[in-house]
């Protein structure tokens, strides 16, 4: 007869309160929120994706509370990092939606972003709370928070040291060192990819990072096996079906411009594949609403059922302390009167309703999604251009069109996508509070003070690097801006890609029919294939250790070196993402300089060899990794 599993037991037991929500871990999360918060910006514009900042904000915390100021503990740095981490996922919602506006002719101010970024900002923190205690607690051993549970090995690692410490901090030398070879000096490519012309240009890709080989082993081999599915099916049979059909004849299927056989790999998924993706992910989407919705409402009864008593009234350990009812009502009253009656957002009460139905909708996916695989993998473009799918498409049932309509559109998916970035780190650092013994509550209260933080310098930020660089040319291609941008337009103008979107869905219905979750699938789907891919060789790790039956002590090793390499990785990221916009002069040919150009010794090329220069590091990288699982190179037993 098999033992029920032990209780759920935090670091820091609840009855030990010890210093959280000082005024160093305030002052120096806030300062951290507002430097990653801006770098972060700088690379949503550039490439359409932002680095983490949960774990090099807990590493940096860490080195100045502990190394520097010789004191703190280790709750208050889980705050430095919880209130730092907010600034990288709010930079994230603003600059993946409100550059739209420029895109259409529109103005964008410092005051719309600080309003729009406030609004969704509160609406995702406050309504994750609800659902704090099922995903954090109750379902601990079903979602592992990748990020969130790597934060905590990080911090316990530096508050214990020992073999704990030897394994995360190799795993963070090693990350960093790889991501600064690569990326930074231009030793090896980070990506490597092949398409075969006789297979219709069927294409294998991955980008050999260390971050998400970490990431693949730590949300496990079942979920990074159905995501490289769903990469398999759009790069090895969507592209090749497509680009098979356009061979017949000089086809142009819409929203493509050119004929299908002259499309590569890319251009047919930038096209096609990616709204099937997209109509995938919502499909998966509301498939994971459904089997969570008696979580809601369990958790909506359980508010409602303390709203006449307070925490300490209601019994309830420091541990599981969440904001106030009341206090969490009343804000959220606010932002809603703000939304309703500020010019600034400009969409009435329609607009209004429609942003706090998408945001709940897309907060209680996004909050259970990070669990499954983590913030890095989150398709938070694909549910922003879900939601904003449905708004421009109700607005324009309604009779709001033109500029007005676009306008409007844009500002209610601006508010829905911070609120889904805002849930998403929350629910990983909620996560990491619950493993370490923090109180929900000052958390939440980190979360909230780091969010405003940001607001205040976010639409700064924008609006001087538009001015510096213009947003959508070379220097800065905004490729999600523009994105939103052409389907706000499509939808608008009465065209739009239903079909490959319907696809999409119908894709993710197969795949939920067959027993396998169809989000994991979905995003797989949506994502590059050298995104979804690469998170297969940490998978395989992972089930190798089960495999081989080795242990729960190697299977901990795994999780910490894994711990590391994510930790590693993301702060060197964060580094180089300073160093690439922090100026130095101007070269000869009249280009600017940045710091970052200094440190690169070659640019590599296209070839063959060229990959093979890339693989060896990162095979070499994943046998050091098994090495230590098998306790052969940390010096661990």
């Amino acid at each position: 007869m098999s033992q029920p599993p032990a209780p759920f037991r935090p670091y820091i037991p609840a009855e030990r309160d010890i210093p959280q929500f000082s005024v160093q871990a305030a002052v120096l999360g806030v300062l951290l929120a507002l430097l990653f918060g801006a770098a972060n910006a700088y690379v949503g514009l550039k490439i359409g994706m932002t680095v983490t900042a949960s774990i090099p904000a807990a590493v940096m915390g860490m080195a100045l509370l502990r190394g520097v100021l010789r004191r703190g503990t280790v709750l208050e740095n889980n705050m430095v990092q919880t209130i730092a981490s907010s600034g990288e996922s709010l930079a994230a919602g603003i600059v993946f939606t409100m550059p739209a506006l420029i895109f259409l002719g529109l103005k964008l101010t410092w005051w719309k972003v600080f309003a729009l970024s406030w609004a969704g900002g509160l609406l995702g923190i406050l309504m994750m709370i609800p659902l704090r205690r099922s995903l954090m607690v109750d379902e601990h051993r079903e979602l592992p928070y990748p990020e969130g549970t790597a934060c905590a090995e990080v911090l316990l690692a530096g508050e214990e040291g020992g073999s704990r410490a030897r394994s995360v901090f190799w795993g963070i030398a090693l990350g960093g060192a790889y991501r600064l070879l690569s990326e930074g000096t231009g030793l090896w490519r980070l990506v490597v990819q092949w398409s075969a012309e006789r297979l219709h240009r069927a294409t294998m890709g991955f980008e050999l990072t260390p971050i998400l080989l970490g990431v693949g082993y730590l949300i496990g081999p079942r979920i990074a096996a159905v995501m490289f599915a769903g990469g398999v099916l759009g790069w090895m049979v969507l592209i090749p079906l497509l680009h098979w059909l356009g061979s017949q004849g000089d086809l142009v299927l819409y929203p493509g411009t050119v004929p299908l056989a002259t499309m590569d790999a890319d251009a047919i998924w930038d096209h096609y594949i990616r709204y099937i993706g997209a109509g995938g992910v919502a499909f998966g989407g509301l498939v994971s609403l459904l089997k969570i919705l008696p979580t809601v409402w369990s958790s909506f009864v359980r508010v409602m059922g303390t709203l006449r008593r307070s925490a300490l009234e209601a019994g309830i350990v420091r541990t599981d302390q969440d904001l106030g009812p009341w206090s969490i009502l009343s804000v959220l009253v606010l932002v809603i009167l703000g939304m309703l009656l500020l010019s600034v957002f400009g969409f009435g009460w329609q607009g209004t309703l429609i942003s706090l139905i998408f945001s709940f909708f897309f907060v209680a996916v996004s909050a259970r999604m990070v669990g499954l695989i983590g913030s890095t993998s989150q398709p938070v473009s694909g549910m922003t251009i879900t939601a904003l799918l449905a708004t421009a498409f109700l607005f324009h049932q309604m009779g709001m069109r033109g500029e007005a309509g676009m306008e409007a559109s844009i500002t209610v998916a601006a508010v829905v996508c911070v609120a889904i970035c805002m849930s998403g780190d929350i629910a990983q650092d909620l996560k990491t509070g619950a493993l370490m013994g923090a109180t929900p509550s000052k958390q939440q209260l980190g979360e909230i003070l780091g969010t405003l933080s940001f607001a205040l310098i976010g639409g700064s930020v924008v609006v001087l690097l538009h001015q510096a660089y213009t947003l959508g040319s070379e220097e800065l291609p905004t490729p999600q801006g523009r994105l939103m941008a052409d389907l706000v337009r499509g939808v608008m103008g009465g065209r739009l890609p239903w079909t490959l979107l319907g696809v999409g869905a119908g894709i993710a219905l197969c795949v939920e029919l067959l027993g396998v979750a169809s989000l994991p699938f979905a995003i797989g789907l949506y994502l590059p294939v050298t995104t979804s891919a690469p998170v297969i060789f940490g998978g395989l790790l992972a089930w190798l250790v089960g495999r081989r039956r080795l242990g729960e002590r190697a299977r901990e090793r795994g999780i910490l070196f894994g711990s590391g390499l994510i930790a590693g990785d993301a702060l060197l990221g964060v580094l180089l993402a300073f160093l690439s916009v922090t100026p130095l002069g101007v070269h000869p040919d009249g280009s600017r300089r940045f710091l970052a150009d200094f440190l690169v010794l070659r640019e590599p090329g296209p070839g063959g060899l060229e990959d093979l220069v890339a693989l060896l590091p990162f095979l070499a990288l994943v046998a050091v990794f098994w090495m230590t699982i098998r306790g052969r190179r940390d010096g661990t037993a």
